[in-house]
């Protein structure tokens, strides 16, 4: 991470190139009295996606105390529409927000935002570019901070878009079409794509494909940005599985996906020699005996490696699996209600001590205590953001 003299600087020209001189003295005298606190900062920002159709204007924000678990009332952060998944750029002063629509400037796509993040966690907009497909639906911003992947979810593309000075989005310099269908016919009439994630070398690129029961796989040239697509050493899953999301084991040697229409996680063993994966375990994420609706939806696992956690709507709960540190082969470890209905999505503050659920139907978010040796949630607390749908922690602490 870059030093906080660094961060001054790179904010400083973001502010006097965006902002107001108002703003930029607001940011200027945050950072400086950051610099002379002489207490250890706690308190970290958390970023939310939402979908718009509603009362949600954008994107939200509140604090989140890491030590008491507490949360600041959470306000509008940036108005935009459909931002239904944030990523953050590696220096941690760029957020980018997809915008999920299509009919972005007359024409069938929707679009990628990006946003400056000041001292205080505050969002100013950059600027706007296309997706090059139909209702973004996730973002991947490569490892070394050149370009970021979209995920296209109706159009079923997955498209690069470079950075330009300052962090500012270009439009796509490549766009990856995708064929096939499976078999449950009101979600797989043809390719979805949901998600991508670079490997940790950041070389090669696996992408979720809910809509042709298949994980893509690329060779990534960050340099360039060129995605060599190379099917050889992808995989597909059973017919009807629909892969969703994607997480990494901290070992580096096992992904894994959450396969939203049949409610399972596959764990696939990573060759990364080849760049390649193959299936070596499925598990359900739902209890035993429950036969209600459900579809799995987020997938995340601890940092130390030890526990992965998935969300299911329907059940509205968090599963939890303990990890075989030797395998990375999953044993359930039980369900944790998420204390409201339909969680899309859930993510794992910088402290791993706590896990934030964004329960989309009641228009929730539940703050977990986690306790990292036994991978257990307990409710600490609530915060009401009307139709939340992604979580962002910031990379800086107050």
């Amino acid at each position: 991470m870059a030093s906080i003299h660094s961060r001054f600087r790179t904010a400083r020209v973001i502010g006097l190139r965006l902002a107001t001189g108002a703003v930029v003295l607001a940011a200027l005298g945050a950072v400086s009295g950051r610099l002379l606190a002489s207490q250890p900062a706690t308190r970290v920002a958390v970023y939310v996606g939402t979908y718009t159709g509603g009362v949600s204007r954008g994107i939200y924000r509140f604090d989140l105390d890491t030590v008491s678990g507490t949360a600041s009332t959470p306000e509008l952060a940036a108005e935009t529409r459909n931002p239904s998944f944030l990523a953050m750029h590696p220096n941690g002063l760029i957020l980018y927000a997809v915008n999920e629509v299509g009919n972005f400037g007359g024409a069938l796509m929707g679009a990628v935002s990006a946003f400056a993040v000041d001292a205080v966690g505050h969002l100013f907009f950059m600027n706007q570019e296309a997706s090059s497909g139909i209702d973004p639906c996730h973002l991947a911003v490569d490892p070394s901070g050149r370009h970021v992947l979209v995920s296209n979810y109706t159009s079923g593309t997955l498209a690069v878009l470079p950075f330009a000075s300052l962090g500012r989005l270009s439009p796509a310099s490549a766009v990856y079409d995708h064929w096939g269908r499976g078999p449950v016919r009101s979600r797989q009439d043809g390719p979805h794509s949901h998600a991508a994630v670079f490997d940790p070398s950041g070389q090669f690129v696996f992408e979720a494909d809910l809509g042709a029961d298949l994980i893509h796989a690329y060779r990534f040239d960050a340099a360039s940005g060129r995605l060599t697509p190379n099917e050889w050493f992808g995989s597909g899953l059973p017919p009807g599985a629909g892969p969703r999301h994607l997480a990494w084991n901290p070992s580096g040697r096992v992904l894994y996906a959450i396969n939203e229409l049949n409610s399972t996680v596959t764990a696939f063993h990573f060759n990364a020699w080849l760049g390649s994966i193959e299936p070596v375990q499925t598990v359900s994420t739902r209890p035993d005996g429950f036969t209600g609706p459900n579809s799995a939806a987020e997938i995340a696992v601890l940092p130390n490696g030890r526990f992965l956690y998935a969300s299911n709507r329907g059940h509205d709960s968090l599963a939890v699996f303990s990890i075989d540190p030797a395998t990375g082969r999953l044993t359930p470890a039980g369900h944790v209600s998420t204390g409201g209905k339909t969680p899309r999505h859930f993510a794992i503050d910088p402290t791993n001590r706590w896990l934030l659920a964004a329960n989309q139907g009641s228009g929730s978010i539940t703050i977990f205590r986690l306790d990292a040796a036994t991978g257990q949630l307990s409710e600490a607390g609530r915060v009401t953001v009307p139709d939340p749908v992604c979580l962002l922690f910031s990379q800086e602490f107050r």
